[in-house]
């Protein structure tokens, strides 16, 4: 299936929902949806399956205009936040029902596919119990088994496993990346976590109030966000964002801190920029360390707050450049209030321009 969005806004009496936009994803793969709550991800989904009609624009499908038809007469399969399954069926006959209705499958091979996918979903000893005998996260996965099942051109997934816990997320998340892939489905998967995208890979667009701001492979828009509305959408934690101005061979930060930055051939803008120019420096968490290696750039600071999640260590720290968060690997104590050392390469290091447009990205692991 090929889907295309020609213009397409939404507006609710006074409030824009979505602002006009032209979008087509990609055939055959997953697009991820990226964005906080209330970005526009659920509108921009429901106007894909024909659930609400757009304020103006046109939706294709292989070229064909579908924008007055409704989502039953479209083939499109969407699973919700909150799970809709049929209370009266067991889990067996949910997940089954889209099969029985294609009609295509003997007994045994309807029964092999239903017990496969439940199996996946780790929901098999449950098919012949009732939706309302499972807990909320067993029902999720019930209506994503159905959804599979039913093999849709399109498949919409508007947050699927946000009721499900950690460790179960963890999983599923795998398995759908491979279910996905040997599928013949388009899948737009719609999140509020970066760490999901970057698992799913595939495409992401990312939205914000209303607008896609930039979409392309996955890996490219985290590794080059177009401007720091992207960056701060696709960073977790937070990116760190501090002020700047363009000195000499490089970038001058407060603290008398400065960065031997040089423009790359594909954003000369840099070299070109006048001097004392403002720019914004974008540091991702993981970038600084806490032990230095040759080049690096130390920064000096106070401990406000360590967090301890997972296998990663959180530290705020009150620097002379301005407010740092580094995500340290391993599990590490500070004392509050103590003196703390970060070091950066400054070649990891974004630059904005004072619109907020990308001027310098990291180079990349194996890139020319």
């Amino acid at each position: 299936m090929r889907l295309t969005l020609e213009g397409v806004a939404k507006r609710v009496g006074a409030a824009t929902h979505l602002y006009p936009l032209d979008f087509a994803l990609q055939p055959h793969a997953v697009t991820v949806l990226l964005g906080a709550t209330q970005a526009g991800k659920t509108t921009l989904m429901r106007l894909m399956a024909g659930l609400d009609a757009p304020s103006q624009g046109r939706v294709r499908v292989d070229g064909e205009d579908v924008t007055g038809r409704s989502v039953r007469e479209r083939n499109v399969a969407m699973v919700y936040q909150q799970f809709i399954n049929y209370p009266s069926m067991r889990v067996f006959d949910n997940i089954a029902s889209p099969l029985k209705l294609r009609g295509d499958l003997d007994r045994a091979a309807l029964d092999r596919r239903v017990r496969e996918l439940a199996g996946k979903l780790h929901i098999e000893p449950f098919l012949d119990r009732l939706p309302a005998e499972l807990s909320g996260g067993q029902q999720q996965r019930v209506a994503l088994a159905r959804a599979l099942a039913k093999q849709a051109p399109l498949m919409l997934l508007d947050e699927p496993l946000v009721n499900l816990d950690y460790k179960l997320r963890e999983e599923l998340r795998e398995e759908l990346s491979a279910l996905f892939a040997s599928g013949d489905s388009t899948v737009v998967y719609a999140t509020t976590e970066p760490t999901e995208a970057l698992l799913l890979g595939g495409y992401t667009a990312v939205l914000d109030a209303g607008e896609v701001l930039q979409y392309g492979p996955t890996a490219e828009v985290f590794h080059r966000p177009h401007s720091i509305r992207v960056a701060r959408a696709f960073s977790d934690p937070p990116i760190n964002l501090l002020k700047g101005r363009v000195a000499e061979s490089g970038i001058q930060l407060a603290g008398e801190v400065r960065l031997a930055v040089r423009a790359s051939a594909d954003a000369p803008a840099l070299e070109g920029d006048t001097p004392e120019a403002g720019v914004t420096v974008g540091v991702r968490a993981s970038a600084l360390r806490v032990r230095p290696r040759s080049g690096d750039v130390a920064l000096t600071g106070r401990v406000e707050l360590a967090e301890i999640s997972g296998s990663d260590t959180f530290v705020h720290v009150a620097a002379a450049v301005g407010p740092l968060v580094a995500q340290l690997t391993g599990v590490h104590y500070f004392e509050l209030g103590a003196a703390i050392t970060l070091y950066l390469d400054p070649s990891q290091i974004y630059v904005f321009d004072a619109r907020g447009d990308l001027l310098v990205a990291p180079q990349r692991p194996g890139a020319r």
